[in-house]
Protein backbone atom coordinates (compact mmCIF):
# COMPACT_ATOMS: atom_id res chain seq x y z
CA UNK A 1 0.00 0.00 0.00
CA UNK A 2 1.74 3.57 -1.09
CA UNK A 3 -0.99 5.72 1.54
CA UNK A 4 -0.15 5.85 5.11
CA UNK A 5 -3.68 6.17 6.97
CA UNK A 6 -4.17 6.03 10.46
CA UNK A 7 -6.53 3.30 11.41
CA UNK A 8 -8.18 3.45 14.75
CA UNK A 9 -10.16 0.11 15.55
CA UNK A 10 -13.12 0.33 18.40
CA UNK A 11 -12.98 -2.96 19.72
CA UNK A 12 -13.77 -4.45 23.50
CA UNK A 13 -11.88 -7.95 22.52
CA UNK A 14 -8.35 -7.77 23.07
CA UNK A 15 -8.16 -11.36 20.93
CA UNK A 16 -10.08 -9.76 17.90
CA UNK A 17 -7.81 -6.56 18.14
CA UNK A 18 -4.76 -8.73 18.53
CA UNK A 19 -5.40 -10.93 15.22
CA UNK A 20 -6.73 -7.71 13.50
CA UNK A 21 -3.26 -6.04 14.53
CA UNK A 22 -1.35 -9.35 13.18
CA UNK A 23 -3.72 -9.24 10.05
CA UNK A 24 -2.91 -5.58 9.31
CA UNK A 25 0.46 -6.74 9.75
CA UNK A 26 0.52 -9.09 7.40
CA UNK A 27 -0.70 -6.98 5.09
CA UNK A 28 1.15 -3.92 5.79
CA UNK A 29 -1.89 -1.87 6.96
CA UNK A 30 -0.87 -1.40 10.54
CA UNK A 31 2.32 0.73 10.50
CA UNK A 32 -0.15 3.44 12.04
CA UNK A 33 -2.64 1.25 14.45
CA UNK A 34 -4.66 2.46 17.40
CA UNK A 35 -7.50 1.25 19.42
CA UNK A 36 -9.87 1.86 21.88
CA UNK A 37 -12.16 -0.95 24.12
CA UNK A 38 -15.71 1.05 23.55
CA UNK A 39 -17.70 3.60 21.82
CA UNK A 40 -17.07 6.37 24.72
CA UNK A 41 -13.09 5.75 24.22
CA UNK A 42 -13.68 6.14 20.62
CA UNK A 43 -15.44 9.91 21.19
CA UNK A 44 -12.90 10.43 23.61
CA UNK A 45 -10.00 9.73 21.22
CA UNK A 46 -11.67 11.67 17.98
CA UNK A 47 -12.39 14.42 20.27
CA UNK A 48 -9.05 14.54 21.77
CA UNK A 49 -10.81 14.41 25.69
CA UNK A 50 -9.15 12.72 28.47
CA UNK A 51 -5.77 10.99 28.09
CA UNK A 52 -6.16 11.54 24.05
CA UNK A 53 -4.49 14.82 22.60
CA UNK A 54 -2.79 15.94 19.21
CA UNK A 55 0.19 13.61 20.00
CA UNK A 56 -1.21 10.74 20.63
CA UNK A 57 -4.48 10.43 18.53
CA UNK A 58 -4.02 11.49 15.11
CA UNK A 59 -7.37 11.58 12.62
CA UNK A 60 -8.35 8.38 11.76
CA UNK A 61 -8.64 8.21 7.76
CA UNK A 62 -10.43 4.75 8.58
CA UNK A 63 -12.39 3.91 11.66
CA UNK A 64 -13.08 -0.46 12.08
CA UNK A 65 -15.98 -0.39 14.41
CA UNK A 66 -17.63 -2.92 16.21
CA UNK A 67 -21.05 -3.04 17.50
CA UNK A 68 -21.35 -4.51 20.63
CA UNK A 69 -19.18 -2.77 23.19
CA UNK A 70 -19.89 -1.78 26.89
CA UNK A 71 -20.38 1.48 27.90
CA UNK A 72 -21.59 2.88 24.41
CA UNK A 73 -22.28 0.37 21.70
CA UNK A 74 -20.91 1.27 17.93
CA UNK A 75 -24.39 2.08 16.94
CA UNK A 76 -24.22 4.62 19.28
CA UNK A 77 -20.76 6.13 18.08
CA UNK A 78 -21.80 5.88 14.33
CA UNK A 79 -24.27 8.07 15.24
CA UNK A 80 -22.76 10.59 16.65
CA UNK A 81 -19.73 10.38 14.24
CA UNK A 82 -22.03 10.50 11.46
CA UNK A 83 -24.15 14.02 12.64
CA UNK A 84 -20.91 15.60 13.45
CA UNK A 85 -20.07 17.88 10.86
CA UNK A 86 -15.95 17.32 11.76
CA UNK A 87 -16.14 13.65 11.77
CA UNK A 88 -18.53 12.52 9.46
CA UNK A 89 -15.86 12.27 6.23
CA UNK A 90 -14.20 9.75 7.97
CA UNK A 91 -14.91 6.17 6.39
CA UNK A 92 -16.43 3.60 9.31
CA UNK A 93 -16.75 0.07 8.81
CA UNK A 94 -18.21 -2.35 11.06
CA UNK A 95 -16.56 -5.14 11.57
CA UNK A 96 -18.68 -7.35 13.65
CA UNK A 97 -19.62 -10.28 14.59
CA UNK A 98 -22.98 -10.11 13.99
CA UNK A 99 -24.89 -10.88 10.71
CA UNK A 100 -28.52 -9.91 11.79
CA UNK A 101 -30.26 -7.96 8.86
CA UNK A 102 -31.52 -5.46 11.28
CA UNK A 103 -27.56 -4.26 12.75
CA UNK A 104 -26.23 -4.20 8.78
CA UNK A 105 -29.48 -2.15 8.03
CA UNK A 106 -29.54 0.11 11.02
CA UNK A 107 -25.53 0.50 10.39
CA UNK A 108 -26.34 1.60 6.95
CA UNK A 109 -29.29 4.44 8.02
CA UNK A 110 -26.63 5.88 10.23
CA UNK A 111 -24.31 6.60 7.44
CA UNK A 112 -21.64 3.45 8.10
CA UNK A 113 -20.05 3.64 4.18
CA UNK A 114 -19.27 -0.51 4.77
CA UNK A 115 -20.22 -3.34 7.00
CA UNK A 116 -18.22 -6.58 7.05
CA UNK A 117 -19.01 -9.42 9.27
CA UNK A 118 -15.70 -10.48 10.92
CA UNK A 119 -14.23 -13.28 9.48
CA UNK A 120 -14.25 -16.90 11.40
CA UNK A 121 -10.68 -17.77 10.50
CA UNK A 122 -7.17 -16.01 11.04
CA UNK A 123 -6.58 -16.54 7.26
CA UNK A 124 -9.81 -15.03 6.00
CA UNK A 125 -9.01 -12.39 8.37
CA UNK A 126 -6.08 -11.47 6.43
CA UNK A 127 -8.23 -11.79 3.10
CA UNK A 128 -10.73 -9.17 4.64
CA UNK A 129 -7.86 -6.69 6.11
CA UNK A 130 -6.13 -7.14 2.38
CA UNK A 131 -8.89 -6.18 0.70
CA UNK A 132 -10.04 -3.31 3.14
CA UNK A 133 -6.50 -2.02 2.50
CA UNK A 134 -6.96 -2.61 -1.54
CA UNK A 135 -10.33 -0.30 -1.70
CA UNK A 136 -9.81 2.05 1.23
CA UNK A 137 -6.21 2.83 0.75
CA UNK A 138 -6.20 1.98 -3.29
CA UNK A 139 -8.79 2.80 -4.54
CA UNK A 140 -10.89 5.22 -3.22
CA UNK A 141 -9.90 8.98 -2.46
CA UNK A 142 -10.81 10.30 0.35
CA UNK A 143 -10.97 14.03 1.81
CA UNK A 144 -7.50 15.32 2.02
CA UNK A 145 -6.58 18.91 3.68
CA UNK A 146 -8.89 18.52 6.86
CA UNK A 147 -8.00 19.86 10.24
CA UNK A 148 -6.02 17.21 12.19
CA UNK A 149 -4.43 15.29 10.03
Amino acid sequence: MAKTITILMADDDPDDRMLAQEALSENRLANDLHFVEDGEELLDYLYKRGKYNVDNAPKPGLILLDLNMPKMDGREALRRIKSDAELKRIPVVVLTTSKAQQDIVKSYDLGVNSFISKPVTFEELVDVTRRIGDYWFGIVELPKGDKNN
